[in-house]
């Protein structure tokens, strides 16, 4: 495939990052309404919750900054993510339990209203800041509704459901950086495929013979173990596909 370095914040076009930023400015807005002195004291509720969604914003987008040079290092960050979005639903779990609130069953109309409530698709121009600023504030005002409500049983629940939703995005995305994984390789191997390539390339230009099994160029190799460890030959560019050999004389 060839080793190609893409845009590095391409993640602004992501579902996943652009609901990340929408959950994270919910769980600010709710810390700052709901999650006060009388329930925590300390504020380490506040300020794990309010870290939790930072942190799943954060590795979405290094993750995914990532993706031309890593894949693995993409799927770690995004998986990172998804326990960062997890952390968070334990948090809200928990206020909904504490608060004696009843979690929001399938079938309840605001879960399956919210559950399927659709983000549009960004359409940025070259000032994308700016364009995704709008973007993000466009979408929170879809489930305003329910995240702003004053009621903290409804907010939670609003707020739960968003969690859930991410979620389901971040594995599904992981699924497909795997897939894209297995069919194109990863950074490493595209270096490895390009080097090889510019090796064939200079053979061919520089009166290497060919091969006599399938008349390729051949590439000077070395015996890398017996007892002519360390000798050169000449060996096929097309290895390990053709293992045709000649001695250099």
């Amino acid at each position: 495939m060839g080793v190609n370095i893409q845009f590095s914040q391409s993640y602004h076009w992501l579902n996943s990052w652009i609901l990340a930023n929408v959950i994270q400015l919910a769980t600010q807005d709710f810390c700052d309404r709901f999650v006060d002195y009388r329930m925590d004291p300390g504020r380490r509720l506040y300020d794990q919750m309010v870290m939790a969604a930072r942190c799943g914003v954060a590795n979405i987008a290094e993750g995914s900054a990532r993706h031309s040079t890593s894949v693995e290092t993409e799927m770690r960050l995004l998986d990172v993510a998804r326990a960062s979005f997890d952390e968070l639903q334990g948090d809200i779990f928990n206020f909904l339990l504490r608060n004696e609130i009843e979690v929001w069953p399938i079938g309840n109309p605001n879960r399956e209203a919210i559950w399927q409530l659709r983000l549009d698709e960004p359409r940025y121009t070259n000032d994308y800041l700016h364009d995704a600023a709008i973007h993000i504030l466009a979408q929170k005002s879809k489930f305003n509704r329910w995240l702003r409500c004053e009621h903290k049983e409804v907010a939670a629940n609003a707020l739960l459901i968003l969690c859930l939703r991410e979620n389901k995005i971040l594995q599904a995305q992981i699924q497909n950086r795997l897939a894209h994984f297995r069919q194109t390789g990863g950074f490493t191997e595209n270096m490895t495929a390009e080097r090889l390539e510019a090796r064939k390339t200079q053979a061919a230009s520089s009166g290497a013979p060919t091969c006599p099994k399938c008349g390729k160029p051949m590439l000077k190799r070395m015996q890398k173990k017996g007892q002519q460890q360390g000798r050169e030959f000449w060996g096929c560019s097309d290895y390990p596909n053709c293992n045709g050999i000649r001695p250099i004389q």
